[in-house]
């Protein structure tokens, strides 16, 4: 027997504004809701975007036959352009303040590699020292649980070529991005990359402070809706003026990588790409940067 749930609505937005809404109704999958669930349902159904807050009222469940058919899932196009999100690294950056910026250098120079080969054969050989968090970087759930999975051990269904989204929040009045902005975009089996617009500041001393990032209930709504892997162009997901990272802990004990620092997520659309962040294979290593970038449909 199908139902349908009628309700009323109020929902703030982040950026400014309100909307109601009266005897609103939309199929269910089972004989019962919750307010949050149903929330998201509304926020997913209208496509709304910065959603700061949404209140049920008057709910109650009819039987009523469902009004729409099931939508099916994209897939990549035949041709595809490739969108770089990565960040740059060099000598001397800083990715977090108090960590060890990296270090590249000659091992072997062209000039000294001459003495080892016949005459118009020469070689670089370059020597990195830096620590994981550097650049823009994949969290394994290592990184976070010492009886995590460490980079080695990640899978590629997440991180090698995932169908991708982007939740776009740029410009939203708060620094906290909750679960009711990401529920305009169906996340399961999705890598979901949320836009805040904080890349503008990298490598400058305001990318440290103040930053975006997500609430411990956006963690567990992207948790509990099947996200493989959640990245963000900010300085952290989580906000670091506290001494607990729920978000990471969330995330990472569920097994959904985290990748931070992307830059470029303008150039993406919000949904039709695909997304790549693989790390070398280091056995022992919870963090460790990636080339990430997206692949979507050519013109």
């Amino acid at each position: 027997m199908e139902r349908r749930v009628c309700f009323d609505f109020e929902i703030e937005f982040a950026n400014g504004g309100a909307l109601k809404g009266e005897e609103f109704r939309l199929d269910i999958p089972g004989s019962d809701i919750d307010d949050d669930a149903l929330g998201a349902m509304v926020i997913a159904d209208l496509r709304l975007l910065m959603v700061s807050r949404i209140v049920i009222h008057n709910k109650r469940v009819i039987v009523e036959a469902h009004k729409r058919a099931a939508t099916s899932q994209l897939t990549a196009g035949e041709r595809e352009r490739k969108v770089d999100l990565s960040h740059e690294i060099e000598t001397g950056m800083t990715t977090y303040k108090g960590l060890p910026a990296p270090l590249l250098c000659e091992h072997m120079s062209r000039t000294a590699s001459r003495a080892h080969y016949a005459p118009g054969t020469e070689f670089q050989i370059d020597r990195i020292e830096m620590v994981g968090n550097t650049g823009t970087y994949i969290d394994s759930p290592y990184h976070r649980l010492a009886d995590g999975d460490d980079i080695s051990k990640l899978s590629l269904d997440a991180l090698s070529g995932c169908p991708g989204v982007v939740v776009d929040v740029a410009g939203m009045a708060t620094r906290a991005i909750d679960w009711s902005m990401l529920a305009a975009v169906d996340v399961r089996e999705k890598a979901v990359l949320v836009r805040t617009g904080w890349d503008r500041h990298w490598r400058t001393d305001r990318y440290f402070n103040g930053h975006p990032f997500l609430t411990e209930r956006a963690a567990i709504y992207l948790r509990d809706r099947g996200a493989l892997v959640v990245g963000i162009d900010s300085f952290n997901i989580d906000d670091v003026d506290g001494d607990t990272r729920p978000v990471h802990t969330i995330l990472l004990s569920a097994g959904i990588p985290i990748v931070e620092h992307l830059t470029g997520l303008a150039a993406l659309p919000s949904q039709g790409f695909r997304f790549w962040a693989v790390p070398p294979k280091f056995k022992g290593v919870g963090t460790f940067p990636v080339r990430a970038h997206a692949t979507l449909a050519g013109d």
